[in-house]
């Protein structure tokens, strides 16, 4: 048996006009923010969320009443969280060692690994408020050992959204604005004379965001070129259409342009996963976003084996996969190409998203082929010194300098090598 794709979705392509559209509305806010500074992202925030008051920058007040306002079980559920995310977080940072070694007599080479000293992080929360990447964001540059941590999120329903100031805070944020869109990704990168720039921006937002970040990046540093969210589930007959139906419409919510795929190996689930997915809509709040996703973008990919399911998989190279398989680790030790793996029945996307401890930023459009998620890493630069202790290593190592340089015709670089060869011969 071939592959048979029992349902095809739409490629994801961007269009052209509404990305010319897009682009050059965020060309405009960028070059008014960076010409007008506060004044620019007070009009935006007016304009685009109805939102300037005297000062985007909370107060300890009224951050403190803000964490005041939750319930001792959510305070409490954010901590759990947090605590998972700062764990494994600390866990990547132990991986990472500065190094120096002798590499020849007299050589020293090494590599020192050096925070970055400022990142600016942003939190959605104009449609729905987004705790969790509050976690993923600054408590992830906290550990990496980011010395400045500043953190946006637009207003929700009016207001600041108390689980996201709360979030920010105890994941360590050193300043808090209630800023969205655009103009707060222009004012954290660009700076403006209330809010100093900084040197990276990180978070996920909607398309007008992310084209910020795309059009800033250079000027800072960035994470993910961000796409639509993704999702992939692998299975076979060791779990049911329901089970899959309700891990797919748990990412396709996201948006209405938001893939979501099932390879399969069992043509039980593969008939009945239609029903199912119109069963697990008729319960779901979303599903006015979650049935266009499944409708336009959903794809069921039926496969004789769990060889032909990799291809597909690889093919797809989708930001979340989900294996619930007799053997999951069959996967897990030859994918190559992913966003994340969820590997087994027992776990899911929603809990990575949220609070098992893994970053949910993760990269899309088939970034997966060149680029892991975000980790502390990211936010770690690893910068080489060398230092040359002898004279008869400085010569030893000049006399093939100057003669490579003598190749390339570069006779400045061979210079540079011929006087310490000079200088320094017994």
């Amino acid at each position: 048996m071939t592959v048979q794709y029992l349902k095809k979705g739409k490629a994801i392509e961007a269009k052209a006009e509404i990305n010319t559209q897009i682009r050059a509305t965020v060309e405009g806010i960028l070059a008014d923010i960076e010409q007008r500074g506060d004044a620019a992202v007070r009009e935006y925030s007016q304009k685009f969320d109805k939102w300037a008051p005297a000062s985007f920058r909370l107060t300890q007040e009224q951050i403190a009443a803000a964490i005041a306002a939750l319930t001792p079980q959510a305070l409490e559920d954010i901590q759990f969280a947090q605590a998972q995310i700062r764990r494994f977080a600390q866990i990547q940072k132990s991986s990472m060692h500065d190094v120096e070694i002798e590499t020849l007599p007299g050589v020293v080479l090494g590599h020192r690994n050096i925070p970055v000293n400022s990142v600016g992080c942003y939190i959605p929360g104009g449609k729905y408020p987004l705790i969790a990447s509050a976690h993923m964001s600054v408590l992830t540059a906290k550990v990496a050992g980011v010395k400045r941590v500043i953190a946006c999120a637009p207003p929700f329903d009016g207001q600041p959204s108390n689980e996201i100031v709360a979030a920010m805070h105890l994941a360590g944020a050193d300043e808090i604005y209630c800023l969205g869109g655009v103009q707060a990704v222009a004012a954290m990168a660009l700076g403006t004379e209330s809010i100093a720039g900084v040197d990276m921006l990180v978070g996920p937002g909607n398309a007008y965001v992310a084209e910020a970040k795309r059009q800033l990046f250079g000027r800072v540093g960035i994470d993910l070129f961000a796409g639509p969210t993704e999702t992939l589930v692998i299975c076979d007959d060791t779990v049911d259409a329901e089970l899959v139906a309700v891990d797919l419409l748990g990412q396709a919510e996201h948006g209405p342009t938001s893939p979501a795929y099932c390879i399969t190996t069992s043509r039980k689930i593969a008939a009945g996963l239609p029903a199912a997915i119109d069963k697990v809509l008729s319960r779901l709040d979303t599903a006015a976003i979650a049935s266009v996703s499944w409708r336009d973008y959903g794809e069921i990919i039926l496969c004789d084996s769990d060889e032909e399911a990799l291809v597909e998989a690889e093919r797809l190279c989708s930001e979340h996969v989900q294996v619930m398989t007799k053997d999951p680790d069959w996967y897990l030790q030859r994918m190559t190409s992913y966003g994340a793996l969820f590997l087994g029945a027992r776990t899911n996307v929603s809990y990575g998203d949220k609070v098992i401890g893994t970053n949910h930023t993760l990269p899309t459009m088939g970034a997966g082929r060149y680029t892991g998620g975000l980790w502390v890493g990211k936010f770690i630069k690893t910068h080489t010194y060398q230092r040359v202790l002898t004279d008869e290593a400085s010569v030893a190592i000049g006399e093939v300098c100057s003669r490579l340089c003598a190749l390339e015709h570069l006779a400045g670089h061979k210079e540079q090598a011929d006087i310490r060869v000079r200088r320094l011969s017994k």
